[in-house]
């Protein structure tokens, strides 16, 4: 079988700049929970500071550790770089959507119960690789992140 391999073929992926060198972070799951991952990841980020800025997306709380929460990635007012998601599973696809909209272009989804969990978990996965595809870079689900 032959293959296109012309420019015009080829579907153009974001940077993975985004994900290694971002200017700003939007965790989507952010809280002040002792022990959930929500926490470790924002207060990594503060303690450990990356050089930009980092935004907590929480639609239940008005600030996530001091920091300033935002209801939604789309209400926060400027560019976001990399999403990092750690929200429950059945709920990523909409964020995922939600990012694309708001022009994310890397992204970390660190929530488990995908294609780990069965065949619901694998319909899951393959409805986040396609609403993704060609628009955003994905690491994950179920990863533990960059570092």
């Amino acid at each position: 079988m032959a293959t296109d391999t012309s420019k015009s073929a080829r579907v153009r992926l974001p940077s993975l700049d985004k994900i290694f060198k971002p200017n700003n972070v939007a965790v989507i799951g952010a809280t002040e929970k002792a022990g959930s991952v929500g926490r470790t990841i924002i207060k990594n980020l503060i303690t450990n500071p990356f050089g930009g800025t980092v935004f907590p997306v929480n639609p239940k709380r008005p600030n996530v550790l001091g920091i300033q929460a935002y209801k939604s990635i789309l209400d926060i007012p400027m560019d976001i770089d990399l999403a990092v998601i750690v929200t429950p599973a059945p709920t990523v696809p909409n964020v995922v959507r939600e990012c694309i909209q708001k022009g994310v272009e890397g992204c970390i989804i660190i929530s488990a119960g995908f294609k780990e969990t069965g065949e619901q978990g694998v319909k899951l996965e393959e409805e986040i690789m396609e609403i993704a595809a060609g628009k955003m870079r994905i690491i994950g689900p179920n990863c533990l992140g960059v570092m």
